[in-house]
Order: structure tokens, then C-alpha cells, then sequence
């Protein structure tokens, strides 16, 4: 008799080249490229004897660095079938801000657009990476092309069992210093099970692409799953409310599912197309990364498109809770309850449990949370108690059992869908000669739902403008981070350990800012 051993990786495209193989895969609306899932298959398999032709072995990372197309699904899955570890890299961030994350991560490739050669031959002087590969998003001739016509494809996935490592996404933490989340196989499969009832997908799902692959949402919830139950993946290279619009409103493509920050469908919300496109092939728009505000629900419900609200971080591969579209717009301003696969609970600093109604950390275990943070004992050690994860956000259920978030831990606001953290910001304005103190808070934004503003005390003798310290920002950090306003103070509000009470910041910079005060 043989004991229990760990359930192995399927191989997605491949099953579904055998039982589908006429079946549209993916569809790239940049290049217009379209594939099969035989012809994916055969794609995959020739990426996959390339990068093992590269050197790549079995749990060695595999990076990429672009921007969204087809490209960064045959690179992942070939990537998985010769038993590598993908390495989402976010192509917003600077070379500076690269070589923490490569140097933690140690990759032996980098398959990179050619849209970011200039980021790629400024990182060769920093990192150290045994093999670049160039690509071309959007079709055209590259040296990744011609790798995949130039060998054989490989079917068979070397043999891995759904508790290996299989990507690794870097959150930055309120250091400064990226943590790189460990993601599984196993947490793929259970966030992609959780996923199907709430959302109604099935093969014949359609789902568009509109957030970078780079982050859990746009890789995670939408692409992979796609993929993984045999439905459509239609990737859109950026982010555009008009061609989103189009897409939405094309009965040949048939998009069925998507996923979006608030600040896409407020931006869709300005288009007049949103008045005349049809929204009734749509079965699920799925909304994170914020709370969406209850008026621009309600705005989108009125026209036809029902908004569902949901919760997730990169440590829960974005699987945690969602609102149903039964519940729209009956309940507005929560992120509904806990998907079927991850078990949560709103704690206190000890992990009890608290009445619903009373604010607390979400707590969260299950099969699909990281097991860890690489290379990061310290940060393991802050993040998990017992089998539990520490979330570092806070929330309240109300009486339905429905989280509601109230605040982020720490400080993090939310830009446009990216994580900002405000250390990492102040470092950086430390350095300015001008700048005794800052303290950097997120304040509302119509635009991107929240943006930063430098709360600085300045050193007698200097003055400090916003373009002084967006000139210093420059290449030291990606635009996203920053700041969008400077609030010059005498002296930033402490407590008696000497932290900055931001909170207080937080009500008073708005006032400050509207000539208030």
C-alpha cells in the first residue's frame, strides 16, 4: 500500500489541445494574432524546448518584463512546462528599483518587450542574468521568434506536484524593500476553483485582459483562468477606456468577463460611447484593488453593467471575497464574503475573532495563501501565526457576514490600482537637501481614486515645490509613485513614541489643500 502523495501539475493547454483543440485560446487585439488551443499548444511547446535550450532547469526563475499580450501567457506556461518559476516583473518600476527585485530573485533568464530596451540595457550594468531574450509584443520579428521556430516543441511537462513554487510577485513593504510572494501551483488551482461559482464562468467564458499581467489581478483573474477552464483569453496591451468600450460592445468577440480597477471604469464613465455600448453579454465585471464608491456602482448598474466589488492581495493570489451580482446594487461599499476556498476572520492583535460590526485585521489561511515570502524569515515570522495570515489590512463584517474595508495597515494607499507605500517615497525625499522631515499620506482622487501628497517640513533657508520634488522622483521611482501634491508644515504632528500621527495628516492636508484652512 502507498501513502498519499501531492496531486501533480496539469498541464492546461495541452489537456485542452487534446479534448478542444479547435477552440480559440487566446486573442490579441494589439497584433490581432489569434491561436488555437492546438496551436498554442505547439507554441508553448517550442517556447519551452527553447528556454530549456537556454539553460533553464526545474525551479530556476524565469523573468519578463512587458507589456501585456499573448506573448506573456505562452512565455508563463512554457516557462511551467519545463518546470521554471515565472518572475513577474512590473515594467512601471525603474532599473534602480529592478535590482533589489532581480537581485533577490536571482533569475537565470529575462524574456523582455522590445518596448522596454532601454530599461534592459540599463539593468545589464546593475544585475547579473545569463540570458536576455527580446521579444515583440505585438508580433513582429525577435530573437524569441525565432528561438521558437528554430526547435522542436516539447508536449510533456516535466513532472512537478501542485505544492512547488511557481511564480514569484514582489509587494513592497513598508521598508522600502520588495517582498517577493512565493505563489503555487496549488494556490492557482483553488483561486481559479473559488473563482468559477461567483463569477459563472465556464469554457465558453470570454474574458478581457485590461490590468498588467505583471500584477495578480490581470495575470490571476483574469488571463490564467481563462486558460485554465478552456475559455478565451483576449488581452489588451494597455488600458484604454475607448477600446475597452469597443471591445465590450463587439458581438464577435463576445467578452463575457473583465476585471478593473475603479479608476478604469470611472475613466469609461467620461467616454460617450458608455451611453451606447452593449452590455449584456457581460456575466461578470469584476472590480478590485479599492472599494469601488457606491455612486460610480450605481452609475454603471443604471446602464446595463453590474459592478461586483471583491478583495484579494498578491499572498492570497487575489482569492479572498466577492461580491455576488445578486447582490448589486442591494449591497453597495463591500467586497462581499469569503470566496469557497479561503477561510477568513476579522481579528484582534491576538486572533480572536471580534462581533461582526467591529473593525479589526483580516486574517486569512487556506490553500490559496503563499506559503511565505523568499528569501524573508523576518517577514514570515510578522505575516503568519500558525497556519494563519496576518493580512495587515482593516475591515468590519457587517450583519450579513460581508467584509467591508475601512483602512490599510501601515499607511499603503491605493494609485490607479498600484500599491503605494509611503517609506519607500520618504526615503527617497530624505534625500532632497531641502527636506528635514516628510511623511508621505494617500488623499481621494476623482481620477485615480487616491494620490500622494508629500507633507514636508523644510530645512531653514530651503523652499520645496512640487516640481522640485518630481524632478528629485525622476528615475528614482516610477511615476505612479509620485507625489501628485506638496503640503509644506512647521512640524509634523507626533505621538509620544515620536511616530507620525497620519491619520491626523489625513484630515487635515484635504482642508489645506482646498484653501480651507
Amino acid at each position: 500500500m502507498t501513502g498519499y502523495s501531492p496531486p501533480y501539475v496539469v498541464d492546461w493547454v495541452n489537456h485542452y489541445a487534446g479534448t478542444s483543440p479547435d477552440k480559440v485560446a487566446t486573442i490579441d487585439l494589439a497584433s490581432g494574432r489569434r491561436q488555437t488551443y492546438s496551436q498554442m499548444n505547439e507554441r508553448v511547446g517550442r517556447l519551452a524546448s527553447y528556454i530549456k535550450t537556454q539553460g533553464v532547469k526545474p525551479g530556476d526563475r524565469v523573468g519578463f518584463l512587458a507589456l501585456n499580450s499573448t506573448d506573456v501567457l505562452d512565455i508563463v506556461l512554457a516557462t511551467w512546462r519545463v518546470g521554471g518559476v515565472i518572475l513577474a516583473l512590473n515594467y512601471r518600476l525603474t532599473a534602480p528599483e529592478l535590482d533589489y527585485i532581480i537581485g533577490d530573485a536571482t533569475p537565470k533568464m529575462m524574456l523582455y518587450d522590445h518596448e522596454f530596451s532601454a530599461v534592459i540595457d540599463e539593468l545589464k550594468g546593475l544585475v547579473d542574468i545569463e540570458q536576455y531574450v527580446g521579444f515583440d509584443g505585438v508580433g513582429g520579428p525577435s530573437d524569441m521568434e525565432t528561438g521558437i521556430a528554430q526547435n522542436e516543441p516539447v508536449y510533456t511537462r516535466d513532472e512537478q506536484v501542485i505544492s512547488d513554487m511557481c511564480m514569484l510577485m514582489y509587494s513592497s513593504g513598508t521598508t522600502g524593500k520588495p517582498k517577493g510572494v512565493i505563489i503555487t501551483h496549488e494556490m492557482m488551482v483553488f483561486s481559479h476553483m473559488s473563482g468559477v461559482a461567483p463569477t459563472k464562468a465556464t469554457s465558453d467564458s470570454v474574458w478581457l485582459t485590461l490590468m498588467p499581467q505583471f500584477h495578480i489581478g490581470g495575470l490571476n483573474i483574469t488571463s490564467l483562468p481563462a486558460i485554465s477552464s478552456g475559455a478565451t483569453a483576449v488581452v489588451m496591451r494597455m488600458f484604454d477606456p475607448e477600446a475597452t468600450l469597443d471591445a465590450f460592445n463587439d458581438p464577435e468577440l463576445g467578452i463575457t468577463h473583465t476585471l478593473g480597477v475603479p479608476a478604469m471604469f470611472n475613466a469609461m464613465r467620461m467616454s460617450p460611447k458608455a451611453a451606447t455600448t452593449d452590455y449584456s453579454r457581460m456575466v461578470a465585471t469584476l472590480a478590485g484593488g479599492a472599494s469601488v464608491p457606491k455612486e460610480l456602482v450605481e452609475w454603471w448598474y443604471e446602464r446595463g453593467l453590474v459592478i461586483q466589488d471583491g478583495y484579494g492581495m498578491t499572498e492570497s493570489s487575489a482569492s479572498n471575497c466577492l461580491a455576488t451580482r445578486s447582490d448589486v446594487p442591494r449591497i453597495v461599499g463591500t467586497s462581499g464574503k469569503a470566496v469557497m476556498y479561503t477561510e477568513m476572520k476579522i481579528a484582534k492583535a491576538d486572533g480572536t475573532p471580534v462581533p461582526h460590526g467591529e473593525t479589526g485585521e483580516i486574517w486569512m489561511r487556506g490553500p490559496a495563501i503563499t506559503p511565505g515570502y523568499w528569501n524573508n524569515p523576518k517577514a514570515n515570522e510578522e505575516a503568519f501565526v500558525g497556519d494563519w495570515f496576518r493580512s495587515g489590512d482593516i475591515a468590519i463584517q457587517d450583519d450579513e457576514g460581508n467584509y467591508i474595508l475601512q483602512d490599510r495597515a501601515k499607511d499603503m494607499y491605493i494609485s490607479g490600482g498600484e500599491n503605494v507605500y509611503p517609506a519607500e517615497v520618504e526615503g527617497v525625499l530624505y534625500e532632497m537637501e531641502a527636506v528635514q522631515e516628510v511623511a508621505i499620506i494617500g488623499i481621494d482622487d476623482e481620477r485615480w481614486g487616491e494620490t500622494g501628497c508629500a507633507v514636508v517640513v523644510v530645512c531653514q533657508g530651503y523652499s520645496v515645490s512640487l516640481d522640485d520634488v518630481r524632478a528629485h522622483c525622476g528615475k528614482k521611482l516610477a511615476r505612479y509613485k509620485h507625489p501628485a501634491h506638496v503640503v509644506v508644515v512647521d512640524e509634523l504632528p507626533r505621538n509620544a513614541t515620536g511616530k507620525v500621527k497620519k491619520f491626523e495628516l489625513r484630515l487635515s492636508v484635504p482642508d489645506i489643500l482646498a484653501g480651507r484652512t
